[in-house]
């Protein structure tokens, strides 16, 4: 009896192995497509009047879109240099004016 469910076992978690490969490589082909293809926000475009590529139009993320729907053409992100001492200023005045804080200050001290 154990011999028989432990054929069982195997069976079923191969079965579920294979499953999974096929639905990872289908996945993969989709994805493949898409990318070669591109986003598009129109239907599929029929290749018997005119080209494929004529009716695909570049769809950005919506992160890279302002409040009016226009691509946004400056730095998302800009990082600005800042000496230590501009850092410890700006964490300890976050820190004294965290709730937590009772007013004794032993870090600066030191």
């Amino acid at each position: 009896m154990f011999h028989l469910m432990h054929l069982l076992y195997v069976i079923a978690f191969t079965v579920l192995a294979f499953l999974a490969i096929g639905n990872l490589l289908r996945n993969m082909m989709v994805l493949g497509s898409d990318s070669r293809t591109g986003w598009s926000t129109s239907p599929r475009p029929s290749t018997s009047s005119r080209s494929r590529t004529a009716h695909l139009q570049f769809v950005p993320h919506p992160e890279f879109l302002d409040d009016t729907g226009h691509v946004i053409n400056e730095p998302l992100l800009v990082m600005r240099s800042m000496t230590v001492e501009d850092a410890r200023e700006q964490l300890d005045a976050l820190y004294n004016s965290s709730p937590g804080n009772n007013g004794n200050d032993s870090s600066a001290e030191a």
